[in-house]
């Protein structure tokens, strides 16, 4: 039968079909996935959305009533809206920022170096302490990519000593080689378009 000739009831039931058939082949796949497991996730790309989504997984998490913790690497000129709206579930939340730290117009780098060292420690005792469920390391590919952190002391404690149950969350551009081969979830943001390039300036709720 032609389905320009069914009745709107027989669409229905048809469509009814497909969807049971579909949800009984994901329930399907579903049954195979078993472990249950900290994740390491690493968001990075030249697009915009990497600390979007990263802090997107600290809003979720909240939303579930687990807390959180977030280290800042890179020190920002201005207040930012995620920062502000965490605040408000401060009973929930740690943030650590790296006060005069690292910024994108550095002029002492052995001052960044100090500061990068600082935030790094204070991110692996958050992981360590197992206190939250999960950890962002907002920008932590940038520090990685100046050689502030060594990437090899950072990939042996991610690997070798994270607690299995903490979820770390890892931002920046330009990741690591060997922090996406360690990694359990790996998104690259691809960059199309941005107003930027159009002239237009960073705004409040899009950009901070």
């Amino acid at each position: 039968m032609a389905k320009q000739d069914m009745s709107e009831a027989e669409l229905d039931a048809r469509h009814a079909e497909k969807m049971k058939k579909k949800k009984a082949a994901r329930d399907k796949i579903m049954a195979t996935k078993t472990i249950e497991k900290g994740l390491l996730i690493v968001h990075t790309g030249k697009g915009k959305g990497k600390s979007t989504a990263g802090f997107g997984m600290i809003f979720r998490a909240l939303g579930h009533g687990m807390k959180v913790a977030v280290v800042q690497f890179v020190k920002g000129r201005i207040e930012t809206g995620e920062r502000m709206a965490l605040e408000k579930f401060s009973d929930q939340v740690t943030i650590r920022r790296m006060g005069e730290g690292f910024t994108w117009e550095t002029q002492n780098r052995q001052r960044d170096i100090a500061a990068a060292r600082q935030a790094w420690e204070t991110a692996k005792e958050l992981i360590s302490s197992r206190e939250h469920s999960i950890v962002l390391l907002d920008e932590l590919n940038i520090v990685l990519r100046y050689d502030y952190v060594p990437i090899g002391e950072v990939v042996d404690f991610l690997r070798d000593e994270k607690p299995d149950d903490v979820h770390v969350v890892i931002t920046g551009r330009n990741a690591k080689d060997e922090l996406i081969e360690i990694a359990d979830l790996v998104t690259e943001m691809t960059q199309i378009k941005h107003p930027f390039r159009s002239g237009v300036k960073p705004q409040i709720g899009i950009e901070y």
